[in-house]
This record gives structure tokens, sequence and C-alpha cells, in this order.
């Protein structure tokens, strides 16, 4: 077990992972984002991830995207990390950039980004461009990355001086242009945020994702999960999360029974666990030989996020010493992962020293 905090992350979208479950994002509801977001906080996980889709969902009545629904919860949580879905292929870079900075400001640094990339042939029309694939989709999606790293660190920290006396509210040798010239488009910054306040927010892609500081890995037990999480650290990726489907046995009845009831599994390629709490916290210990945490997607999660945060959590807590995050930390501060210097006030240094 490394010195690296192990990290219990929640996937908070939808009613659950189940097949029956309502599409993506296609509920709206304030109070009941609210109360599992409460709960989540309260329980102890480390953070709550948000789905999204990105085009509007067949038939829903009103929708929010991710990092809406992520910083509602803001002002309403003080410890849990919010990690919202955002799709790259075809977004504008500098709202996103600008977007997920606004986010970590209104968390006091409690936010992170999953950087998505689906390039179909009817995204690509909703949004007027040539669709994406491949290697071709790859690039860009880590251009995007690439681009909001450098905008994020395009206003050094301290750029903000507020000085009454000269009526300055910044300090304009302190803001940078990032100039960047990718293959699909150009930027040139600098944002129109102030820094965040981790400095860089954590991003979580898919393995093999250039930048990420959070890879996800996919395999149906746990020999595949350590071989992928392997292959994702020899790649450069700072943390690895495994991705687990669950269905516990609750109130009363089987996990097998409510598996049955609920639809059986999806098909993603996950590892999937359904029984009791015991199991799943064997489970994750397993896991926590190989990977810095787990993102759980529950069948449904108006049972599952209970029975995990009242049966897996505290016993996670004496088995593999799993801390909940506290509050005044960032997301950094709980996966362990330092507060960077802005790339561009690191320069200065170097050039006047």
């Amino acid at each position: 077990m490394s010195d690296t905090p192990f990290a219990v992350a929640l996937e908070l979208d939808a009613d659950g992972a189940r097949p029956a479950a309502p599409p993506v994002s296609a509920a709206l509801s304030a109070r009941r984002l609210a109360v599992r977001g409460a709960a989540a906080e309260r329980f102890g996980f480390t953070a709550v991830t948000f789905d999204d889709s990105p085009l509007p969902v067949a038939d829903a009545v009103a929708r929010l995207d991710a990092v809406q629904r992520a910083a509602f919860l803001a002002p309403l949580t003080s410890a849990i990390g919010l990690v919202p879905v955002a799709h790259v292929a075809y977004s504008e870079p500098f709202h996103v950039a600008t977007q997920l900075a606004s986010l970590d400001w209104a968390s006091n640094g409690r936010a992170g980004w999953i950087a998505a990339a689906s390039g179909t042939a009817r995204e690509a029309a909703a949004y007027g461009r040539e669709a994406l694939s491949g290697d071709h989709l790859r690039r860009a999606q880590e251009d995007v990355i690439e681009v909001a790293r450098r905008l994020w660190d395009s206003w050094e920290d301290d750029a903000v001086i507020q000085d009454a006396a000269s009526g300055r509210y910044l300090d304009a040798d302190k803001l940078h242009y990032i100039d960047f010239e990718g293959e699909s488009f150009s930027v040139k910054g600098p944002l129109i945020t102030p820094r965040p306040p981790q400095g860089q927010l954590v991003v979580v892609a898919p393995a093999g994702t250039a930048g990420a500081d959070v890879a996800l890995v996919t395999g149906t037990d746990l020999a595949e999960i350590t071989g992928a999480a392997s292959r994702a650290r020899a790649a450069g990726a700072p943390l690895v999360w495994a991705e687990v489907e669950v269905v516990l046995e609750a109130r009363g009845v089987s996990a097998t029974r409510r598996l049955e009831t609920l639809g059986g599994w999806t098909d993603a390629g996950r590892v999937r666990y359904s029984g009791d709490a015991n199991g799943l916290v064997a489970l994750t210990a397993g896991l926590a030989a190989s990977v810095d945490g787990v993102r759980l997607h529950v069948a449904e999660l108006d049972v599952d996020l209970e029975e995990v945060g009242r049966a897996v959590l505290p016993a996670l807590r004496e088995r593999i010493g799993f801390r909940s995050p506290r509050a005044g930390e960032t997301l950094r501060d709980a996966l362990g992962l330092e507060r960077s210097v802005s790339r561009y006030a690191a320069t200065a240094v170097k050039e006047f020293a």
C-alpha cells in the first residue's frame, strides 16, 4: 500500500448505473441532487462525479449540464470533490477552461474535470463541425487539456493586487499570453478569471490520455485492472482509479434479486460486484494494491449510496487507511497532489535570476 491517499469517488448522475435508469442528465431535480450530494459528503466519499452527454437527451423535460450541476452543489458542500464531465471535441477550449476555473473558485478548490471526447457525426453536425475520430480525436482531446492547463497558469497567483491608491485591480505584468497553436485551433489568452485556487484543477481522463492527473482504467477482473494500471503508470499517469459497478445486498433484499429487478448489468467493460458490503470491502482492498482509488457506479443511488457509506467506507478506514476529505482541503490535497507554480511565473524567475 502506497503513501498516496486512497480515493473512493461516486458517480452521481441520474438514478444509478442500471440499464433501466433515466438517460444521462435527463432528470432535473435540485432537491434530489442536493440530498444526494449532502449524503455523499456526510458519509465521506472523496469525490462525486457527474456524467454528461454532448447533445441534449431525447425526451428530457429539462437539463443541466454536468458543470452546472457541480456548481450547484459547490456552496452546499464543504469537503467533497466535485468532478464533472466536460466534452472537448467541439466545445470552445477557452470557454471550457473558464467554466472549470469558475467552478474551482465556487467550491474553494474542490473541482476536477473529466475530459471526455466523443466525436460522432451527429455531434459534429450539431456544432457545425467536421467529425473527429481516431488519432485526430485523441490529439484534439490532449490539445484541449494542454490549453486549459496553460490558461489556468496564465494568471500568476499574485496577479490580483487590488491597489486602491493607484486604482489598479491587477498587475498586468503577471498576466501572460499562452500563444497556443494546435492542429484544430489556436488560443491567445490569457484567461478571463484569476488563477484557480488549486492552481491546476485535477484532470481525470481515460488511461492513455496525455496531461491527466488521474487515469481511469477498466477491466473485468483484478488481473486486468492490475495490468491496465501498470500500463497507465508506465505512460506517466500520476494516479490511477479503477471503474467499478456495484449492486449491494440492501434492505433485506439480496444483490442477485435486486440486480434482476433493476435490469441486469450495463455493458461498460468494468469490474462488476454484486453481494454484501464485506465482499465489496475485500474487492476494494485487493484493488488498492495496484490503483490509487475507485470510482463506483452504483446500480441505484437512492439505495446503494447509503449502503456503501454506512457499511463499506468505515470498513475501508480500518482495513486500508481510507481517509475522507476535510473541510478546507482542496481536491488536490485530498488526493495527495501538490499545488504547482504557474509555468509562466517559473519562467520569469529563471529569466531574471
